[in-house]
């Protein structure tokens, strides 16, 4: 019997949350209950990869109501073990095994073709685990990332070292050899509680378009999957548009494994968006979603939820301790660029985009490297809700993006900062919502939109007319170094934006620093801070942040009031700026900063508390 436990009625949860001392996550396999504040105890999160996480609120926006259970003990497989050499004994023992049963594939083995993984009715007391034959001892131990080092291969060129103690390939390697669209993992409606370990998945067809390594049959559904220290990467060159096809797969995990390679060349027309995790499209209740401890490598997206036709929205989201990356040989005119087959660039966008997506936490995440020069500005994270317009009309309607908790996160590199936006797609084209962010405990370094071909802000917040309004958004405790804008604004509409919070934090302010998105009858026309506070948004704060050197035609009359107006970096005590690149952004003893916080705590992110939750995440 499967113990898959969900909660429909969103109303009805949000009753008992307000009712109740104590938040329920309902969680595969477990039920968790815990305390829950506005103000919980946020370091409580600092999880290992069987433990549950916490639920209930973080400020405006609800967390995750269910957290999926990915430890080895939570996936039993003590049933038959199949010892297999090549891809016919796969198959063979793809259809024979049954539920419990484990694969052994011989480590240091090629297994190419194209797998169909059936469903079995398996449950969660029988799982059935397809590994390398290679002894655990030969791999990192469970929690631990794998890297190429494991499947014999000491570098990537571009790519942070790798730092092998050891190349022995000690994987098993499962490859698409030709042109069938996608592959080698295709999941056959209804397979479930399947786990990956120590496997390398990957193409090679030279010149040929890969969509997506791994994927569901489209057709139906799949459920209560794990992979596990896998390293899943398509080649230099080639189109390999994703990694794993999210839409139609539930209670999937992907932690500890190495993602790299998906990318789709500019002006080529195989495909024109990458990413290396991709949902959020199409007509099933997707999630929950455990994506932790993983670098995570694509052109466009590292992950996107949304970008297509869908009638529901994925929920209940975990992204943590997450190493979001780029080569900046992608970028044109770098040293030793790399592009596609036809000597065109790869379409470069942003590190993680939401277009469709609730219930979300970003937490613990590193990102590094994204440039404009597309059909983006280089923001690093979007929260952008989206009706997608297709030759066919707008076709979601119903796409929205709603409680998003983003924190404890370091920025790095990048174009433009955070783009939150509702946009109208196409005539009327409007999404359902987007709203409840929370935002806190985050550094945006190195923002630069010359360097990095973008607009060079902390951050974008706009609403277009007709559509929903970017309510209850609130941003503290940031730090934060634009190059150009700390905000652009934008909303024609006649109705202003409400519950908007910017306080605790510490920013440079830019040449031009809370500036309109454009256009005459925009709120935010006038430029100046407090005029588009107050034209802007109903019922907002701006106060207790140390706004770093003003220019002098935006001297602090200017400002809202109740805050802190410092002339240069100098005269904040950071421990080392290092221009804002790289430096040590912790308060000095004597800093003017220290406990000057509406909360009493030092202004800026807790910087000890981000250099935990991302520490190794590198």
């Amino acid at each position: 019997m499967r113990t898959n436990l969900s909660v429909e009625d969103d109303s009805l949860v949000l009753r008992l949350l307000k009712a109740s001392r104590f938040a329920c996550a309902v969680v595969a396999l477990v039920i968790a209950c815990v305390p829950t504040s506005s103000a919980f105890d946020h370091n409580l999160n600092r999880l290992s990869s069987g433990e549950s996480s916490v639920s209930g609120f973080d400020d405006t926006a609800e967390l995750p109501r269910v957290y999926i259970q990915s430890a080895l003990v939570n996936t039993p497989a003590n049933g038959q073990i199949w010892k297999v050499s090549d891809s016919n004994g796969l198959m063979a023992a793809l259809k024979a095994s049954v539920c419990g049963d484990v694969i052994q594939l011989q480590a240091g083995a090629t297994f190419p073709g194209w797998f169909s993984f059936p469903p079995k009715n398996c449950d969660d007391q029988h799982w059935i685990i397809v590994r390398t034959s290679a002894p655990d001892s030969s791999l990192p131990p469970e929690g631990s990332r794998i890297s190429p080092c494991y499947a014999g291969v000491s570098s990537l060129p571009g790519r942070p070292a790798l730092n092998c103690k050891s190349t022995q390939n000690v994987m098993a390697k499962l490859v698409m050899i030709n042109n069938l669209n996608s592959g080698p993992i295709r999941f056959m409606a209804g397979a479930n509680h399947y786990r990956f370990i120590g496997l390398e998945i990957t193409r090679t067809a030279p010149r040929l378009f890969i969509s997506d390594l791994v994927y569901p049959d489209r057709s139906g559904t799949a459920d209560h999957l794990i992979f596990d220290r896998v390293w899943m990467h398509g080649t230099a060159q080639d189109d390999t548009a994703r990694g794993i096809s999210l839409a139609g797969l539930s209670y999937l995990a992907v932690v500890d494994s190495y993602l790299n390679d998906f990318h789709c060349e500019q002006r080529y027309a195989s495909c024109s968006d990458s990413q290396a995790l991709g949902g959020g499209t199409g007509n099933t209740h997707d999630g929950p979603y455990k994506i932790v401890n993983n670098f995570l490598e694509s052109a466009a997206e590292g992950i996107l939820f949304g970008g297509g036709a869908a009638t529901t929205t994925p929920a209940d989201i975990e992204v943590r301790h997450n190493h979001f990356f780029k080569p900046l040989t992608w970028m044109p005119g770098y040293p030793g660029h790399v592009g596609g087959n036809h000597g065109n660039p790869f379409v470069v966008k942003n590190h993680f985009e939401l277009k469709n997506a609730q219930r979300v936490l970003f937490e613990g995440n590193l990102t590094e490297n994204t440039w404009g020069g597309f059909s983006q500005a280089g923001f690093s994270l979007l929260l952008t809700p989206r009706n997608q317009d297709t030759t066919h009309g707008s076709v979601c309607p119903l796409c929205q993006v709603t409680d998003i908790t983003v924190r404890f996160s370091k920025f790095s590199h990048m174009g433009s900062g955070f783009q939150l936006a509702n946009p109208i797609t196409g005539i009327g084209g409007k999404p359902l919502d987007g709203e409840r962010y929370s935002i806190h405990d985050v550094i945006l370094e190195d923002i630069d939109d010359v360097k990095y071909m973008g607009q060079g802000q902390v951050a974008q917040i706009s609403s277009a007319t007709g559509g929903p309004l970017v309510n209850n958004l609130h941003i503290s405790h940031v730090t934060a170094f634009p190059s150009h804008t700390l905000f652009d604004v934008g909303n024609v509409s006649a109705q202003k934006m409400s519950n908007f919070l910017f306080q605790n934090s510490i920013v440079t302010t830019g040449s031009y620093p809370v500036w309109s998105t454009g256009g005459i009858t925009n709120c935010a026309i006038r430029d100046v801070p407090v005029t588009t506070m107050q034209s802007c948004f109903s019922a907002w704060t701006f106060n207790s942040n140390a706004l770093v050197a003003v220019p002098a035609n935006f001297p602090p009359p200017t400002w809202p009031s109740s805050n802190v107006f410092l002339p240069n970096v100098s005269a904040v005590g950071f421990v080392n700026f290092n221009n804002g690149n790289g430096g040590d952004y912790r308060l000095q003893p004597n800093s003017p900063l220290k406990n000057r916080g509406s909360d009493g705590k030092d202004l800026g992110a807790d910087v000890n508390a981000v250099n935990a939750a991302t520490a190794g995440a590198y």
